[in-house]
């Protein structure tokens, strides 16, 4: 078997988005699954729309989602030479021609051919006229008249095309810029490209380019479309359906093994499984699990697997992936261990970096505003007692640890005071953190230490003594 070489080549003219790196995915795992190699090509033709930040952020994005490539980034723009080559194998092999038909003129005789019911394709004026270069002429590719091209695609099954619809196309403008058609087929011929993955969105342009391959005399690659992502509505996916850009995911607090193990889902299955590390996925990936049919796009899904992953994720990992959240919230610097030590107590309860660095601030910040309602509903002076009996307990307190602070309340609430838990833990809870509503008690006193938790206790304590007053 011939060595399995797969690409993927976006085009510079804005971010890295679903679909595209839904391709770029399916492109890697195939490559990896085989053995292959997986190329990494910029198509930056259209020096108009094409920019240096779009190509930083396709990079940033494929180097975030972990999807590594074994040669380039080839830039189009840096190849012009070689399509030259190629172009003028066509035009002396007569498979190509000049053309200099003006683009009003051919869109008089387009319009034309649409009223007389004619395909407004072009009418071949050029074709024989034997045209040597010259400025404002185009250079065509001569298409069959008759006949039909098979596309054997490895996800559709075979589809035909009629030559007689197709066109001749431009393969080169009059600026001398090489068209998307003729340019992907170079590339492809002259980087070994073993299979094509790509959206459907290519189909029709791929019997134009497999008749490009022939009559360069070059074998095929390959060719298998991937089925489009459409909106939860159903309809095709855009921005109104939630983030488009994969940096977006990023700065939203997704983390990469998730976005990765959605989009996979996205056309793809094996049985009914949902969760895949990245090496199950190389190992289990093939294209005969390719669905036929558009993937539908479901926002709380990948919320859901996210949640999944930072459950999953080693706090210290964490810790370090929070980092530029809490800084964007304007949290004082903590120590990585005291962060990862924060952010395992929330690890069952967060679906996203930025709600965890949100949910953070009771352990982040030196004072914490309490809430006005929880404040009047659980810290009343009735309260202050028990209160005070649990800072004296917690001052003399040798360990701080989760089994010594339950002993601790045990002994004070239960046996001396002999009240239920729960008529003191929220009280507490609204103390240390602001609110009703945080992991467990203990843990979270484990993490703010003896010195914090006496603070807040404190100062609780005196609010209660001052209503106890009124």
């Amino acid at each position: 078997m011939e060595p399995v070489i797969t690409r993927f080549a976006p085009s510079p003219t804005g971010y890295l988005h679903i679909g595209g790196a839904r391709t770029a995915l399916f492109n890697w795992l195939f490559a990896r699954h085989h053995g292959g190699a997986f190329v990494l090509r910029i198509e930056d033709t259209d020096q108009v729309r094409s920019t240096e930040e779009s190509v930083k952020a396709i990079l940033d994005a494929m180097e975030w989602l972990g999807m590594d490539w074994d040669a380039g980034p080839f830039y189009q723009r840096e190849r012009f030479d070689l399509y030259e080559d190629f172009l003028r194998r066509l035009l002396d092999s007569g498979h190509a021609y000049h053309c200099d038909c003006s683009p009003e003129d051919l869109d008089a005789r387009r319009k034309a051919a649409m009223a007389e019911g004619r395909k407004p394709k072009y009418d071949g004026r050029c074709r024989d006229r034997n045209l040597g270069p010259g400025a404002h002429r185009v250079v065509r590719f001569r298409c069959p008249d008759g006949g039909a091209t098979v596309l054997n695609d490895l996800i559709k099954g075979p589809i035909f095309f009629e030559n007689a619809e197709l066109d001749d196309l431009v393969l080169r403008r009059s600026d001398g810029i090489p068209t998307y058609n003729f340019a992907v087929v170079v590339d492809d011929i002259t980087m070994n490209i073993s299979h094509v993955i790509r959206g459907d969105d290519h189909v029709n342009n791929t019997p134009r380019q497999i008749l490009i391959y022939q009559a360069l005399g070059e074998p095929l690659p390959l060719f298998g479309h991937v089925p489009m992502i459409l909106g939860p509505d159903r309809a095709r996916m855009s921005k109104r359906h939630g983030a488009t850009s994969v940096m977006a995911y990023k700065e939203m607090g997704y983390l990469p093994q998730s976005l990765i193990n959605y989009l996979v889902r996205l056309g793809w299955s094996h049985g009914d499984q949902e969760i895949f590390s990245v090496g199950e996925l190389i190992e289990k990936f093939t294209l005969e699990a390719v669905g036929k049919s558009a993937s539908v796009y479901n926002p709380e899904k990948l919320l859901w697997l996210n949640g999944h992953y930072i459950k999953e994720s080693n706090p210290q990992e964490l810790a370090s992936l929070l980092q530029p959240f809490l800084e964007a919230l304007g949290y004082p610097h903590r120590e990585p261990e005291y962060v990862a030590r924060a952010a395992h107590t929330l690890q069952q309860r967060s679906k996203t970096l930025v709600e965890m660095a949100e949910s953070m601030s009771y352990y982040m910040l030196d004072e914490i505003a309490c809430d006005e309602g929880a404040a009047k509903k659980f810290l009343k002076g009735s309260m202050a007692d028990p209160f005070r009996r649990i800072v004296q307990a917690l001052e003399e307190a040798e360990h701080f640890d989760e089994p010594s602070l339950e002993k601790i309340f045990e002994r004070v609430i239960v046996t001396d005071l002999n009240m239920k838990f729960g008529k003191v833990a929220q009280p507490v809870r609204v103390a240390l953190t602001g609110g009703t509503v945080s992991p467990g008690l203990f843990e979270v006193m484990a993490v703010l230490g003896k010195a914090t938790v006496l603070k807040r206790m404190r100062k609780a304590l005196a609010y209660m003594e001052q209503e106890g007053e009124n």
